[in-house]
């Protein structure tokens, strides 16, 4: 084989390891909902939005999938879609059911929401209750990414298990694993109890 000819074939073989590297690994951890994901919703359910800036909806249904392989359904009793964001879904009383294996169900529950029907994320907001039936969880926020295994519930997180409880600012929850990590926004103590 000539040196050109192997030249060119480590150069083709460089080139695929590149794409395949951005292409699954790389791109799919970019968040694209970063800039949405502390937003909170542009109008209020107590007032309608207009005709011609969205359309609204009754009793919404939407399925999606969760760490890529267990599915959810998300329904809301009230639901607007902006003309200005047509993927993003605001929602009244929005709620999660999220299959997972050996007949676990998860239900999230909180006054209101967004999902993103095309990422599938959702994102709770205000008097967020997440359950298993285990565990019960209660904050003010709750970042649902179909694509982690764990969820990101922040801001006056409470945790209450039969073997103990626990408050925070943040909670990083995996509901497959029942591992959490948690953080303090700033040098506050986390207050827990733990019971054996």
């Amino acid at each position: 084989m000539k040196k050109s000819q192997r030249n060119t074939q480590i150069l083709l073989l460089s080139i695929g390891i590149f794409l395949f590297i951005l292409t699954y690994l790389y791109y799919p951890s970019i968040n694209k909902d970063e800039p949405f994901k502390n937003e909170t919703t542009k109008q209020d359910f107590g007032e309608n939005p207009s005709e011609d800036q969205s359309t609204t909806f009754e009793k919404m249904e939407y399925k999606g999938l969760y760490d890529f392989d267990k599915p959810f359904n998300v329904t809301s009793e009230e639901a607007f879609i902006l003309n200005e964001d047509p993927d993003i879904v605001h929602m009244k009383n929005m709620r999660v059911t999220l299959y997972l294996g050996n007949n676990r169900i998860v239900e999230i529950n909180s006054l209101k929401g967004r999902y993103n029907k095309v990422s599938y994320n959702c994102y709770f907001e205000q008097e967020v209750v997440a359950s298993d039936g285990d565990i019960l969880i209660t904050a003010d926020n709750l970042d649902l990414l179909a694509t982690n295994n764990f969820v990101e519930i922040y801001n006056n997180v409470k945790l209450d298990h039969t073997t103990g409880y626990l408050r925070a600012d943040k909670i990083d929850y995996n509901f497959e694993t029942k591992n959490f990590k948690v953080s303090m926004f700033d040098d506050k103590s986390v207050k827990m109890k733990v019971i054996r």
